[in-house]
């Protein structure tokens, strides 16, 4: 056995469906997290910000306007994408092409929202994301804004993953290397939150999500807290307690 092996959890729900939505603000580690937890579980993991950020360079790339709905919604339709569904590995194709560090580019971060709050184009990416979580059987850790309340709203685990302002600057400065500058991160974090939150909530936890808060923990102490509360949440063990 590999040691990869030895450092999961038994399997939960053989057989069985187990979607475990994380929804989260910018700079709150869903991504780090959520990677993690999947390996742990030996379940798909879906990225659904990559999603948005690919159609976001389609849309850069083709020169489609951003300010035009119908135009960022033909574009989500006719995105060609192909995404990693294993938490070991991580690429992002569109059209063949390999843009897996290109979404992460600065000029995308700064005009994903504009897509993101396209209607109809959220639509269809919520569209392809459902697919994609059948085509897994239904067993998948699935991160994002709208996991928990819209795309998966009956998933078997629901939690919303938060922390304070301070730490997701903070994490998003570390994430990117000390390339960007406060006002920079700022834009990143607090700015595309508030862009984004005009059409999904994804700061308060709806009734019957588990609210996670990361601000003390560091990144092993988060997924050990994230392993908990989806092993709770299986074992129908009351919260209310806590």
């Amino acid at each position: 056995m590999t040691q990869e092996l030895l450092e999961t959890v038994d399997i939960l729900r053989p057989g069985k469906s187990l979607v475990v939505a994380i929804d989260g603000p910018s700079g709150s580690g869903k991504s780090s997290v959520s990677k993690e937890v999947a390996r742990r579980l030996r379940l798909a993991y879906l990225d659904t910000g990559a999603m948005y950020r690919a159609l976001t360079w389609f849309c850069l790339d083709s020169g489609t306007d951003l300010a035009d709905a119908a135009a960022v919604e033909a574009a989500a339709e006719g995105l060609q994408l192909d995404i990693s569904t294993s938490p070991l590995e991580e690429y992002v194709r569109v059209g063949g092409a390999d843009v897996t560090l290109a979404i992460r580019e600065p000029s995308i971060s700064a005009a994903v929202s504009a897509v993101a709050t396209t209607l109809g184009a959220r639509t269809e990416l919520i569209r392809r994301q459902r697919a994609l979580i059948e085509q897994h059987h239904r067993r998948m850790v699935v991160e994002g804004r709208d996991i928990t309340t819209v795309v998966v709203p009956h998933a078997e685990v629901r939690m919303l993953l938060t922390a304070s302002e301070e730490a997701r600057l903070r994490r998003r400065g570390i994430q990117l290397g000390g390339s960007q500058s406060a006002e920079q991160l700022a834009a990143q974090v607090t700015q595309r939150d508030a862009k984004d939150s005009t059409v999904v909530n994804f700061t308060r936890a709806a009734d019957g999500v588990v609210t996670l808060d990361s601000s003390d923990l560091d990144f092993a102490e988060t997924v050990d807290a994230a392993l908990n509360i989806v092993d709770r949440v299986v074992n129908h063990q009351d919260f209310s307690r806590d």
